[in-house]
């Protein structure tokens, strides 16, 4: 497969519901986890374990690895080397079915709100409850219940990444991976992200955030991932790390300096 390519694990033939973890197994282990490209290693050597719950955002510079690192633990691109196991399990289709993960970028079907909401509770087996009772729940945390009927593209781009944050929540993911899901957005559309976000994981659902606003990162962490050319600089409890980085680097991009 040509580096870089896109990756998605064969489905089973049957495959099984992923479980939820297990009593005394962590939610993620990354061991050794690293990505190439053209002869350039971008993710390093990462050694990662996430438990529950909690909210972690990943930070760190421009080109620090934190969207390739969403993406190889979401299994949309094949690492290198290492290994990915989310609870206790290697990553494959039935584990992906129990999670989600929104872009910068909204990816929206070619129908109406509501019918991108239906659709994502029928894919893939991940039915769970009366889908017109979490359409609607969702549609209307997200503020776009009277907008059920329009065609999801003529939404404007608050709205569009509203949609794809209720979307992704429908299904009530185990966990929620989310790559920079309020940059450039304007502020009533943020907050209500951020509302969603809070209400995802007051309901069990795992957070894992890549932002670069400090203030959204102040505001929603509980652990922070601190990336650096694909290395893991430092993992910490958000109090911790925003009033004493213990990496040189962390506290350079905390204070505003240029890491180069």
């Amino acid at each position: 497969m040509p580096d870089g390519a896109l990756y998605r694990p064969e489905p089973a033939a049957r495959p099984a519901p992923a479980p939820r973890t297990a009593p005394g197994a962590a939610l993620l282990e990354a061991r050794g986890l690293s990505f190439e490209t053209g002869g350039t290693r971008l993710i390093d050597g990462i050694d990662l374990t996430l438990e529950r719950p909690g909210r972690v955002v990943v930070m760190g510079p421009n080109g620090a690895g934190k969207s390739l690192l969403l993406r190889l633990l979401h299994g949309l691109l094949r690492p290198s080397a290492g290994s990915i196991r989310w609870c206790g399990r290697p990553l494959d289709a039935a584990v992906r079915r129990q999670q989600a993960m929104v872009f910068q970028k909204p990816v929206l079907l070619r129908r109406s709100v509501a019918a991108n909401m239906r659709y994502a509770l029928t894919v893939g087996g991940r039915r769970r409850g009366a889908p017109a009772e979490q359409v609607g729940l969702w549609l209307e945390r997200a503020g776009l219940a009277a907008l059920a009927g329009r065609p999801a593209r003529l939404l404007s781009g608050g709205e569009q990444q509203r949609l794809a944050m209720a979307r992704a929540l429908c299904g009530r993911p185990e966990v929620l991976l989310l790559d920079e899901p309020t940059a450039s957005l304007d502020p009533a559309s943020m907050l209500t992200i951020e509302r969603l976000i809070a209400q995802a994981d007051a309901a069990g659902t795992k957070i894992v955030l890549v932002t670069h606003d400090l203030g959204q990162a102040r505001r929603l962490a509980d652990e922070v991932l601190f990336l650096y050319r694909g290395r893991l600089e430092e993992q910490s409890p958000a109090a911790r790390f925003f009033a004493s980085p213990q990496s040189d680097k962390a506290r350079a991009y905390l204070e505003g300096r240029i890491v180069l």
